[in-house]
């Protein structure tokens, strides 16, 4: 007799049926729910890691600095060095490159001290003439209701310029020792050159090999590219600043040009303060704001064209990076390490997201900061 099963009633199944379309919504919800308390669980410690990290760079300042400078100069420095030691002992090439950089930096640092020190001496010479702009100008305030006396003592005092002479010394001692730590690294780094390009092309892991090599090559060509357009712009800055000066009759117009030209390698603070300091020295000499305030319309005029309208097109795309990116630079690194930050916050910028082109999964980084690609036919030199 053949084996047969009796059929579940009909009441029974749609109850069974029932409870899996309940069971199912549920189930559904609750992957979901998970999926997103882990997604803000990630973000929360993804925000709490890169505020980690920030904050390990603030404490390791002193030592991560001339680390980071003296990449940025060893990258400038090597084409040169590989030029010479092909043609001469290692050591005695090394000894021309190292005395190069000591005299540029010798020279750049004499050309600004002495332009500081012209325009300090006529201010210390002229004090007579200072002392009646102050007078007239605190005695028009006073009439306005605001107390410059007061506020003079109770802020510039003799204890407040003890210390201002001793944060000077302070900071003038802690850059020399900087530089110094910074040349020894660039010695070093120039003679590791080599065997650090062997040791990556000998790595197990091919592909981080790779991006090591593509990425350190492209960094420093990128950022050879940028010294040469930063320093091309700041002459040109320097010359119109010195131009500008000497036909407002303004005094010190080469000591101006100069301060402008080194000012101009720190990006947006630098032209700031380069403008800035003119138009004060303009109010004290010709003791009139209608003079001082077209002397800063002009010379806001220069930094403006220079900066944001030659500057991004020599830079073509290779060095294309959103002008927010490279304010957020300049100011979180002058955070993090000070004046010296500054300076080297947009090549940091730079070699992070040319490390993060070289790889499929950080792409997006350098494709969201770095402004358009670049073209195809652009090759990046070697």
């Amino acid at each position: 007799m053949p084996h047969s099963t009796r059929p579940q009633p009909l009441l029974e199944r749609r109850t069974a049926e029932e409870a899996r379309q309940h069971r199912l919504p549920a189930t559904r919800t609750s992957r979901l729910a998970a999926a997103a308390g882990n997604g803000w669980v990630r973000a929360g410690v993804g925000l709490i890691a890169v505020v980690a990290i920030f904050a390990a760079i603030n404490a390791a300042g002193a030592v991560l600095g001339p680390v980071a400078c003296a990449l940025f100069i060893i990258a400038i420095a090597w084409p040169m060095q590989r030029e010479l030691q092909a043609h001469m002992p290692r050591l005695v090439a090394l000894a021309i490159v190292v005395a190069a950089i000591v005299v540029v930096f010798i020279v750049f640092a004499s050309l600004v001290a002495w332009s500081f020190g012209r325009v300090g001496r006529w201010l210390v010479a002229d004090a007579e003439h200072l002392q009646r702009i102050y007078s007239q100008t605190a005695a028009w305030l006073e009439g306005h209701g605001i107390g410059v006396a007061a506020l003079w003592a109770e802020h510039f005092n003799v204890g407040w310029m003890l210390r201002a002479a001793q944060g000077v010394t302070g900071r003038v001692n802690t850059t020399v020792a900087f530089w110094l730590v910074v040349l020894v690294y660039v010695i070093l780094g120039l003679l590791e050159v080599e065997d650090a390009e062997r040791r990556i092309r000998a790595m197990r892991n091919r592909e981080a090999g790779r991006i090591l090599l593509d990425g350190t090559i492209a960094t420093a060509a990128k950022f050879r590219r940028y010294l040469l357009i930063r320093t091309q712009m700041s002459l040109a800055t320097g010359v119109l600043v010195w131009a500008l000066a000497s036909l407002a009759g303004l005094q010190f117009a080469r000591e101006w040009g100069i301060i402008a030209f080194a000012l101009n390698y720190i990006p947006f603070i630098g032209p700031f303060i380069a403008t800035v300091f003119p138009t004060l020295f303009a109010l004290a000499q010709f003791a009139s704001w209608q003079a001082a305030l077209a002397v800063f319309a002009c010379l806001n005029v220069i930094q403006f064209v220079i900066g944001s309208y030659i500057e991004p097109r020599l830079a073509g795309r290779m060095l294309a990076i959103s002008p927010f990116v490279v304010l957020l630079a300049v100011f979180l690194w002058s955070f993090l390490w000070g004046p010296f930050g500054a300076f080297i916050g947009v090549p940091i910028t730079i070699a992070l997201l040319t490390f993060c082109a070289q790889h499929p999964s950080s792409r997006w980084v350098c494709d969201l900061l770095a402004g358009a690609p670049e073209s195809p036919d652009v090759k990046t030199p070697p």
